[in-house]
């Protein structure tokens, strides 16, 4: 009677197993094919890491646990619990690469060179962007602008001079949300796609690389980035100069163990970029480093 007991016992479970591994196989692939398609002329294929992999496991095997047995809901919350605060953890862990590709230095070959690049957030600034213009000209040195769509859109000649003295125009989303990381995947490729239209009819080239506001990456990102063949991108230091108003520690924030190959953060609307830069520069110059665009130091021509 026991033994008949556990066959009774094991059959829902071998079924709930096999049940959820097949649903996950047919959910996965959905997706994977839907992120694949979506702008399927310059897309890339989405790949997703093993966290995203275990999460709609979780899911899944949440939901059918519940349905199974549903006095076993504590058990199921728990497990979806444990699971967000894995992901809230990948979420406010800026420069990891647990939800997607990250790319937090030069590649090799331009580490090799002697590149290093400065990268600069929330512009364009009608008042400071030019301003940082000057300063990089001054220094012959070249440098990577995430501009938000909504402030490009304002100022368009702006973005243009910026493309035309020979940096780069990258994507930080069109409106710069602040729980931009909490959207849906709807809101997420509106965010993306209609900052990518405008600065792209706007330079005349498509911005490559992407950095989420305050640089906190949505678990449902990567896919989106992939139907837009976006690269993501965080920096190796940041000098926090949008929170600090002291230069000197901004600028130590940003030389301390500077070296070729490392992607610096800062803002062209933190008005302390304006006597952080030309120190920075000078600290540059003296390890014989050469301030270059990402798209440069990864192989783009970008025409000065």
């Amino acid at each position: 009677m026991q033994a008949r007991g556990r066959r009774f016992w094991y059959f829902p479970h071998t079924v709930f197993l096999s049940l959820a591994t097949t649903l996950l196989r047919l959910g996965m692939g959905s997706i994977l094919s839907n992120a694949t398609a979506i702008g399927a002329d310059n897309g890339r294929r989405w790949k997703p890491r093993p966290i995203i992999w275990i999460s709609v496991l979780v899911h899944g095997a949440a939901a059918l646990s519940l349905a199974v047995h549903p006095e076993g809901w504590a058990w199921a919350v728990a497990a979806l619990l444990a699971n967000h605060s894995v992901l809230v953890g990948a979420v406010l862990s800026p420069r990891g690469s647990w939800l997607g590709p990250n790319l937090v230095r030069l590649p090799a070959a331009a580490a090799h060179r002697g590149e290093i690049c400065l990268t600069f957030d929330d512009g364009p600034d009608p008042v400071l962007t030019p301003q940082v213009l000057e300063l990089l000209d001054r220094y012959r040195a070249k440098a990577s602008f995430f501009c938000v769509g909504e402030k490009a859109a304002a100022f368009p000649e702006l973005v243009k001079e910026i493309a035309r003295r020979g940096h780069s125009v990258e994507n930080h989303s069109y409106h710069h949300h602040a729980v931009f990381a909490l959207f849906g995947v709807a809101r997420l490729k509106q965010e993306v796609e209609a900052a990518q239209s405008i600065l792209t009819a706007i330079t005349g080239r498509s911005p490559r690389f992407f950095r989420a506001p305050a640089g906190f990456r949505s678990p449902l990102l990567d896919p989106v980035l992939a139907s837009r063949a976006l690269q993501y991108a965080s920096w190796t230091r940041r000098g926090f100069d949008a929170v600090s108003g002291d230069p000197r520690r901004v600028l130590q924030r940003l030389t301390r163990g500077l070296a070729a190959g490392d992607v610096l953060l800062l803002h062209d609307n933190a008005r302390v970029v304006l006597t952080v830069l030309p120190a920075l520069l000078d600290e540059i110059g003296a390890k014989s480093l050469r301030p270059v665009s990402l798209a440069a130091a990864c192989g783009e021509d970008v025409a000065a």
